[in-house]
């Protein structure tokens, strides 16, 4: 044999007939083959006594991944899966043993094609295939694909074992009535929790109960989903076996057959642990829900703090909290003074400071009065009441807000001992419950922490803004035929010094030189740093004030005493005020900016070198000042930020630079005003900002 499907071609017409319309039968007999191999839907396949393909059909061999040309001469062995392959040749074996046929046996086919393919499940059938002479020549294979039977008869089997598993596993209690809401079936589990007997149940059913209140509205609104079929869902009390009464949900829905209700289904649910913890829940709500508040209120005054940086805005933050929090009216928070004999009323920042002016000052610790016992015995003191208040204190507080008719006062405490009071007040007798006091308690406690925190940063800040300030000159050179201004805004969020620095002096031949530096990092390493660069830059350029050498001397200052992860840039220039010609250098440092003239604002194009201490030939480049012009130098600080890069800052410099009056750019006190407040604008300052501008009038006379 061989694999030729193709269909035969009719004999011509006369060719050992007579009859031109007959029909040969072994051409039809052909053709109905051709076709079954060709088209049929069903797979199949002839062996001979060998177990070898003779003939497969192109949906069998689609099922095994194959064509049916590469089947043909195959055992099933060599050309399928192992375990289809031991399937296949057993039932081969069998039927050519003499077995009249196997049908109906399921076999599994692995997915073909891509990932995630699913297996195909055929019933196949072997059946004996003989010659004219009834002789047994092979077996024919048949196989139908019943994969979406296969998977729909799984879905069936594993919904009625997950509806089994779910009524066995459920708490509800089932019951069954007929289309028109009479007791048709027993209910045994719902008899053994109301007590019920079976003609109690069939005469009553479920109804029967149900508590009396509950009762009308129940079996009406039964009565309304029977008669409209529609689901029922209500909730009600059920009188058990014990005479005690529990609460059900209950929800029962029609089943259809076509388009009539043949029955209803109900399942009741014993509710009532759920509806004891609601209760229990109502309950607890208002005693949580004040807490939960109070919770929210610290976690609140928390994050306020931790942003408050001075004093006054610690107090702002406890006023508003306090309010807010425990409903206080009034607010006070007063300081011990260094002897620790009085308190020193604070005055908040924002719009409670107008409220507070008229506080007193101090207040002497040996005084009785709220704040001063809460100092002195270092606990909570709480006065609901005038009267009270009198009792503790043995007479009358000179009232600090009109109309007060109840008091807290509350020590800060740090590392055990007082720093200062917190005060709050109510115009109404107020009794403070526990749980409040314990919120107090530690509103208290994160307010000492929090002025603690804060007086530090005062003393600190003001520290370093006067050490910072002392490293740069404490005016400019009078130059007649130039004009300076400078500007130094230190990072008002940080207490440290920073590394930021600018100078200019005159040289011995009369000539101008002037810097600008930066220093990376804050501290006093990095104001170290900066002061060492600039005292050893004037000491280099008395005495070679070229700017190539300056730097070059600069580098082995820096190599032989920093860090090698310092990083330092500076400008540097030397300017001839009668010409306005000089020289600069650059280790680093952003470009000076040029204005006016005929041309518009613009950053310097000579190159930068690299920061100082980097191996590099220090070069200087000319440039000069023309009559009406300004160069102006700067810190990274003015143009970079955390939302805004160095490139784009430099643009944006520029641009502002262009948007400049003409009488803003000759005048460079209000030129520096300018271009700080506007590259400042919208951005949080982050670093020190240091401008220095020079400006070359107009020649009069």
């Amino acid at each position: 044999m061989n694999a030729d499907t193709s269909v035969p071609r009719p004999r011509p017409s006369g060719a050992g007939t007579a009859d031109p319309d007959a029909t040969d039968p072994d051409a039809t007999d052909s053709a109905l083959l051709a076709t079954l191999l060709r088209q049929a839907p069903v797979g199949l396949a002839l062996f001979d006594a060998g177990l070898r393909f003779r003939r497969v059909n192109e949906a069998l061999a689609e099922a095994f991944g194959r064509t049916p040309g590469e089947l043909l001469d195959l055992r099933p062995a060599e050309a399928l899966p192992d375990e289809v392959a031991v399937t296949v040749e057993a039932a081969l074996r069998r039927v050519l043993a003499g077995e009249p046929a196997i049908t109906d046996v399921d076999l599994v086919l692995p997915p073909a094609g891509e990932n995630g393919a699913r297996p195909r499940h055929f019933a196949c059938s072997w059946f004996p295939s003989r010659d004219p002479d009834d002789r047994l020549t092979g077996v024919v294979l048949t196989a139908l694909d019943v994969t979406e039977r296969r998977l729909a008869e799984e879905t069936v089997r594993r919904r009625e074992q997950r509806y089994r598993s779910l009524v066995e596993a459920s708490a509800q209690v089932v019951w069954v009535t007929s289309a028109d809401g009479t007791v048709t079936d027993d209910a045994p589990e719902w008899r053994d929790i109301t007590g019920q007997s079976v003609e109690d149940y069939a005469a009553g059913g479920w109804l029967a109960v149900v508590h009396p209140e509950d009762r009308p509205k129940i079996e009406a609104a039964w009565r309304d989903c029977v008669a409209d079929n529609r689901i029922f869902e209500a909730g009600y009390r059920v009188r058990t076996r014990t005479g005690a009464y529990r609460h059900f949900e209950v929800r029962a829905v029609p089943i259809w057959r076509g388009d009539t209700v043949i029955e209803w289904v109900g399942a009741n649910t014993d509710v009532t642990g759920q509806r004891e913890a609601e209760e229990m829940r109502g309950r607890l709500t208002e005693q949580l829900s004040a807490a939960a508040l109070r919770t929210a209120r610290l976690q609140q005054a928390t994050s306020m703090l931790a942003e408050a940086l001075t004093v006054s805005q610690v107090v702002q933050v406890i006023t508003e909290v306090g309010r807010s929090a425990i409903g206080a009216d009034h607010s006070a928070v007063a300081l011990l003074d260094d002897d620790k004999l009085r308190l020193s009323i604070v005055t908040p920042a924002g719009p409670d400071a107008e409220g507070s002016a008229g506080l007193r000052g101090s207040i002497p610790v040996h005084e009785p009065t709220v704040m001063s016992v809460a100092v002195r015995e270092g606990r909570p003191f709480t006065a609901g009441t005038p009267d009270q208040l009198r009792l503790h204190l043995g007479r009358e507080e000179p009232a600090m807000f009109p109309g007060e008719r109840a008091w807290v006062g509350l020590p800060l405490l740090a590392a055990g001992a007082p720093i200062g009071a917190l005060r709050f007040s109510f115009t109404r007798p107020r009794e403070i419950t526990e749980e409040e006091r314990v919120f107090l308690e530690a509103l208290a406690g994160q307010c000492a922490l929090a002025v603690e925190r804060a007086l530090l940063f005062e003393r600190e800040h003001k520290t370093a803004e006067e050490l910072q300030r002392s490293l740069l000159p404490s005016d400019l050179p009078q130059v007649p035929t130039m004009r300076l201004a400078a500007r130094y805004n230190p990072a008002t969020r940080h207490v440290q010094v920073g590394g930021d620095w600018y100078d200019a002096f005159r040289l011995p031949d009369d000539r101008l030189a002037v810097a600008v530096g930066d220093v990376m990092g804050k501290g006093v390493l990095a104001a170290a740093g900066m002061g060492r660069v600039r005292n050893a830059l004037r000491a280099l350029a008395l005495n070679d004030p070229r700017p190539a050498a300056v730097l070059a001397g600069l580098d082995r200052l820096f190599s032989a005493t920093e860090d090698e992860e310092q990083f330092t840039t500076v400008a540097y220039a030397v300017l001839d005020p009668e010409t306005g010609q000089g020289t600069l250098s650059n280790a680093g440092h952003p470009p000076p900016l040029l204005l006016g003239g005929d041309l518009p604002a613009r950053l310097s194009a000579h190159e930068a070198g690299t920061p100082l201490g980097w191996p590099s030939q220090r070069q200087q480049t000319s440039f000069s000042i023309e009559t009406g012009n300004t160069v102006v130098f700067y810190s990274d600080g003015l143009v970079e930020n955390r939302r805004r890069g160095v490139d784009a800052g430099l643009e944006e410099l520029v641009t502002v630079a262009a948007g400049a009056p003409p009488e803003v750019v000759a005048d460079p006190e209000r030129l520096v005003d300018f271009l700080v407040d506007r590259m400042l604008a919208g951005y949080e300052q982050v670093d020190d900002v240091t401008v220095l501008a020079l400006h070359v009038p107009p020649r009069t006379g």
